[in-house]
This record gives C-alpha cells, sequence and structure tokens, in this order.
C-alpha cells in the first residue's frame, strides 16, 4: 500500500518522486522508457545540466532517489488503472500482472508525437528537431528547412526560428497558403515549395536532402518540423478525469484533476511539449499539493 503512485519517471516524475520521498511518503514510481526525449542527443536549457544527454539526466534523477529508501522504482508498463469503489484507493495493474496499491496517484506520462511524413522520425533528434529554444543555438545561422503544413504553424515557426537563423526554406508537403501568408514569407526572402515530399535522404538520422515529387533534390541537411501531439494513454479518461475541447486534463491550480485523489503534472496535462524545467517544476508543485492534501486528510 502505497500514499503515492507516480506514473512517468520523466523530469515531472522524477521531480515529484523526489520531493514526496523527502516529506517521507511511501512512494512507487513507475517507468517504461518511452520518454519523448530519447531520441534526442542533448538537452538544453535547464541550468547546470546544459547540453546533458536525457539519459543521464535520467540517471542522475533515479540515482538521487536511492537516497529515499521509502521511493520504490519500478521499470514496468502500466496497462490499467481501478478503483475500490467510486472514490476508493487506485489499484495500478502491469504488463506482467502485477498489482499495486496506492491511496494518490500522479499521472506524468508526457506525450508523444506525430508526423505526417513517417520517415521524418528516423531524423528527429539528430538532425531534425522541434524546440529552436533546445537546439536553435546550434543551427543558427546555417541554412535550414522548415517542414509544416498547416499555415499557423508555418508561420509560427518561421518568426520563431529567423531569430537563429534567416536562411529558411519551407516545405508545406503539398499544403496550400493563402495569399497573405505567401506575402509575410515574402517580405523576407523565404522561399516556400508547396509540392508534396517524395522521400527524406538520409543515413543513420542524419538527414543529407529531401527529393519532391517531381524528382527535385533539396540539399539542406538540418532543420525544424511541425508534430502534432497526443497522449500515448488514456488513463485520465478511463479515470473520468474532466478534458476539455482542446485535449487539456482539467485541473486546478495545485495540479488537481477533477477525480478525487488523481493529480496530474508535466506534459500530460496539456498535450504541447515543455521544457525539461517546466516539467520538473511542475513535478514538484504536484507533489507539494498530494503532500498537503494526505497532511491534511491524516492530522
Amino acid at each position: 500500500m502505497y500514499d503515492c503512485i507516480i506514473i512517468g519517471g520523466g523530469p515531472a516524475g522524477l521531480g515529484a518522486g523526489l520531493t514526496l520521498g523527502r516529506a517521507r511518503r511511501k512512494v512507487a514510481l513507475f517507468d517504461d522508457g518511452t520518454n519523448r526525449n530519447r531520441v534526442t542527443h542533448e538537452s538544453h536549457g535547464f541550468i547546470t545540466r546544459d547540453g546533458i544527454k536525457p539519459h543521464e539526466f535520467k540517471g542522475i534523477g533515479l540515482k538521487e532517489l536511492e537516497n529515499y529508501p521509502n521511493v520504490s522504482y519500478f521499470n514496468k508498463t502500466i496497462i490499467e488503472i481501478g478503483r475500490e469503489g467510486n472514490e476508493g484507493n487506485f489499484i495500478v495493474r502491469t504488463r506482467d500482472n502485477e498489482e499495486y496499491v496506492s491511496e494518490k496517484l500522479l499521472l506524468a506520462t508526457g506525450i508523444q508525437e506525430m508526423f505526417t511524413i513517417e520517415s521524418i522520425r528516423s531524423f528527429y533528434g539528430k538532425s531534425l528537431f522541434s524546440c529552436p529554444y533546445c537546439d536553435g543555438w546550434e543551427l543558427r545561422d546555417k541554412p535550414l528547412l522548415i517542414l509544416a503544413e498547416k499555415e499557423e504553424h508555418v508561420l509560427h515557426m518561421v518568426k520563431l526560428i529567423y531569430n537563429w537563423s534567416n536562411d529558411l526554406m519551407v516545405l508545406t508537403n503539398g499544403k496550400e497558403l493563402s495569399h497573405e501568408g505567401m506575402q509575410e514569407l515574402a517580405k523576407h526572402n523565404i522561399e516556400i515549395k508547396i509540392e508534396k515530399i517524395d522521400e527524406l535522404i538520409g543515413e543513420a538520422g542524419y538527414l543529407k536532402g529531401v527529393k519532391l515529387e517531381s524528382g527535385e533534390i533539396i540539399n539542406r541537411t538540418q532543420g525544424f518540423v511541425a508534430p502534432t501531439y497526443y497522449r500515448p494513454n488514456y488513463f485520465a479518461e478511463k479515470l473520468g478525469c474532466e478534458i476539455d475541447e482542446k485535449g487539456r486534463v482539467m485541473t486546478d491550480p495545485r495540479c488537481r484533476a477533477s477525480q478525487k485523489n488523481v493529480y496530474v503534472a508535466g506534459e500530460t496535462r496539456k498535450p504541447i511539449p515543455s521544457s525539461l524545467m517546466i516539467a520538473a517544476a511542475d513535478g514538484n508543485k504536484a507533489a507539494v499539493s498530494i503532500n498537503t492534501d494526505l497532511t491534511e486528510e491524516r492530522f
């Protein structure tokens, strides 16, 4: 019987585990190694850890949790979550058919990317990236591709990335832009290719070029993409948590979901990406809420 089960061992889950461990709570942290940044060579923007490899960051976090014997880490996949009654304890079942019980539940499973061109995955995290705050410095002043299909994504990415490099080429994979959108990019001499993409050329994750359906080869080797994002599991929905029309799990300012004793932290709350630092801070905030609620309920 645990005070809290945390599902997800990214920065939000690790941060929550550390805070709850130091609060002397009995915690079970579950993670199956499917974190979104596992394909990234380096993570940036976390003060004192700028440029750290994601697996190293995670390893340091898990090592720190070893100082707290009341925190247990399980490298297991959760496949089902149930409750004892409508608002009773949570029963968590793993893929190997083991069950764990807790009073509180923190969902910190993060999100995953979807690409309309599946082969982008082969280059993602090595030569194609999604976040200029994370990787823009390394690509500064280089000729870059921007692969985006929706006009709002095209304009957002172009305006943002122009800060790091003004040598940009936009590929929309067959999607037309409005006359106003085309004019806005033309003002900054940004070339746009509307034609559909035939294939991405390269090896070992490093792009050599992009072949269009006409046979034209775009000889650019790095750039940014605009994925869409989704939660890889539906635990929040299955537990009956309120979800808004944009897919955000509705919480109060203290990370409490609409279902009693369910808390949500990090990218799981709203399916958009966040930095390591923001996710870790959100995990800390959720852990303080959990500990405060346990304290008030048991005093």
